[in-house]
């Protein structure tokens, strides 16, 4: 993919400074660059690289006086940050553009495919499936019996969902993750077995989320697991059984979150975060990461930090007192042998 400083100009709103001929085939940091690259500007900080980067165009701001030449060709723009998002957006869609039905992959007679998907080598499509418009199912993807899929949904290799769930419209799942795996359920036994018990319900994702690489959300025992419109989820998260996460939520790494526990909407959870089960986080809830969950959480738009979490300001005051223990040690030691030399001189 190529393209001049006039077309992206055009496509930018913006103005050329130099030979609007000059192409670029790819996007770099403005301090890696190479030419042939399009790079940009927005942060001050950055700015001497503009003066001796090896990019072939860079997107300044348009209010931006230089204080040196610079060999690259510029685009003022208005807003240059906003404005390489944007071409970023425009590349990553061209990069994932595919389309048709690759060979080998296996689709049962009885799953219904909308217009314009993108059906990968190696992937298994179900029985009474259902696939809606523009999704893109890359190899090696797994959709069982009964799985229905939205419009614009993409699959990235290795995704498997089991049967009976359902995926809302717009949704992305990253490589390796698994939706609708069993519950952790098992019932002890007198002899000190445990007896699996059967996990007969779904997951339920709804429009707009994002789940990163190798996270794992388990179906109902009954019911469903439900993940809410707008949800963000990191890489290497676990949502267990019954869990549900209210719209707009966004969960870091590692984080876990045990059984028919209810995360409201709009919270923000910080990696390796647990949560024990069958309790709620009110909305807006923020967590540290680290910190673990273990009593429900009523109190609105509040920070909780800590294991056990507690509010944000007094877990942090407990850190201050904790780093003064060695010296107060010390000072404890100290008053302790001065006590015992003026006992002796009683």
């Amino acid at each position: 993919m190529q393209f001049t400083a006039q077309e992206l100009s055009l496509l930018l709103n913006g103005k050329v400074e130099g030979d609007p001929m000059v192409s670029v085939s790819k996007l770099a940091k403005i301090e890696e660059a190479e030419s042939g690259s399009l790079s940009f500007l927005a942060n001050p900080k950055y700015e001497h690289f503009l003066y001796t980067t090896n990019a072939s165009v860079v997107i300044i701001n348009a209010d931006l006086v230089l204080t040196a030449p610079t060999k690259a060709v510029l685009i003022r723009v208005e807003n240059a940050y906003s404005s390489f998002t944007l071409l970023l957006e425009r590349y990553n869609t061209l990069k994932l553009h595919k389309t048709g039905i690759e060979q080998p992959s296996f689709i049962h007679p009885s799953a219904q495919i909308g217009e314009n998907v993108y059906i990968g080598a190696f992937a298994y499509v179900g029985p009474n499936v259902k696939v809606g418009d523009n999704c893109k199912i890359y190899p090696h993807t797994y959709l069982a019996d009964d799985v229905e899929l939205g419009n614009n949904v993409t699959l990235f290799p290795g995704v498997i969902v089991y049967f009976d769930c359902k995926i809302g419209n717009n949704v992305i799942i990253h490589s390796g993750t698994i939706i609708g795996s069993d519950g952790f359920g098992f019932a002890p036994q007198t002899d000190g077995t445990y007896k699996k018990i059967s996990q007969i319900g779904n997951v339920i994702i709804e429009d707009e989320v994002e789940i990163g690489s190798n996270t794992t959300v388990d179906r109902a025992t009954m019911g469903s697991t439900i993940i809410r419109k707008g949800v963000k989820l990191d890489n290497l998260i676990q949502i267990a059984h019954n869990v549900e996460i209210g719209s707009d939520t966004v969960i870091a790494a590692q984080t876990g979150v045990s059984g028919s526990s209810k995360i409201g909407e709009n919270c923000i959870i910080g990696g390796q975060a647990g949560v024990v089960g069958h309790i709620s986080i009110a909305k807006g809830s923020q967590i540290q990461a680290k910190s673990g969950i273990s009593r429900t959480i009523k109190e609105e738009d509040k920070k909780w930090a800590g294991a056990p979490a507690v509010p944000y300001n007094d877990n942090m005051r407990s850190n201050v007192v904790i780093n003064r223990l060695p010296d107060l040690e010390k000072r404890v030691n100290e008053l302790e042998k001065q006590l015992i030399e003026l006992l002796k001189k009683q």
